[in-house]
């Protein structure tokens, strides 16, 4: 799972599943079709579509110097029906 960070559970995310809809955050130099493509080998499911964002990092200060954290990827997967992806782990804070 080397593209695949982890899954996000918003209001919207949860609300989605109900649509065979799952939503994970994803390395940010990922291509659609690797994507996709991860995500029919390691899950087994039949992808048959796909929306992604690119999401601004924020802005982290450390006393006087102001930083940046790192974009990333959120993508939206639409399976087919009669498919499901297994719960996904949150990330550990």
């Amino acid at each position: 799972m080397d593209g695949i960070k982890y899954a996000v559970f918003t209001d919207k995310s949860i609300r989605l599943l109900s649509k065979n809809q799952y939503t994970s955050n994803v390395e940010s130099g990922s291509t659609r079709t690797q994507i996709k493509h991860w995500g029919e080998l390691l899950f087994g499911v039949k992808v048959i579509a796909m929306n992604s964002h690119r999401l601004p990092g924020k802005g982290r200060r450390m006393g006087p110097i102001m930083g940046q954290t790192m974009h990333y990827r959120r993508i939206i997967i639409t399976l087919q029906p009669g498919y499901s992806i297994p719960p996904l782990r949150k990330k550990r804070t």
